[in-house]
């Protein structure tokens, strides 16, 4: 037995770089946590932790899941901000890969789906204009909510961003 595999490290070619334990966590963690699937989770977790892109057959393999299920994942990560797909340069395949800016990708897609429904509330108010008192009020609160929301998200998105952009600036 190789000292890797006494470890609990596989070093054969084709493993994927994240180690097996930390990624179910994320699948249990930040799947509950975002109210994706346990999938979604473990994908991105393995896609942090990787050091290399990887193709979708190779997201399935180490996942454990079909191509539509890793396929799947791979487009809520991307349309969550966190992953991007490209092709590499004389490659035949995409490739997943990490974000390097990723929470930054992340907090801008909550910017974005909140001022979403920032704008459903205040289309919501005026349709509701002919409702009860009581309904009414209803919307006028999460008019103001989302206002709030988004009021404070794009500070905190900006203030983010910035201080991400000067981590990476530094020496």
């Amino acid at each position: 037995m190789s000292q890797a595999a006494e470890h609990g490290k596989d070093d054969s070619p084709d493993a994927p770089d994240a180690p097996d334990a930390l990624v179910e966590e994320f699948g249990t963690h930040v799947g509950r946590a975002m109210g994706w699937p346990r999938m979604a989770g473990r994908a991105a977790g393995l896609l942090m932790l990787s050091d290399k892109p990887l193709t979708l057959t190779q997201l399935q393999e180490a996942l454990d899941a079909s191509k539509g299920s890793a396929s799947e994942m791979t487009r809520l990560l991307i349309a969550n901000g966190t992953v991007e797909r490209y092709k590499e340069a004389g490659a035949r395949h995409f490739v997943y890969r990490w974000r390097d800016d990723a929470w930054v990708g992340c907090l801008r897609h909550i910017v974005a789906a909140t001022t979403e429904l920032r704008e459903l509330a205040t289309h919501a108010q005026e349709r509701g204009a002919d409702m009860s008192e009581e309904q009414r009020e209803r919307l006028r609160d999460m008019h103001d909510y989302y206002r709030f929301m988004v009021r404070h998200l794009e500070s905190m998105l900006a203030e983010y961003t910035a201080t991400w952009t000067a981590s990476r600036d530094r020496p």
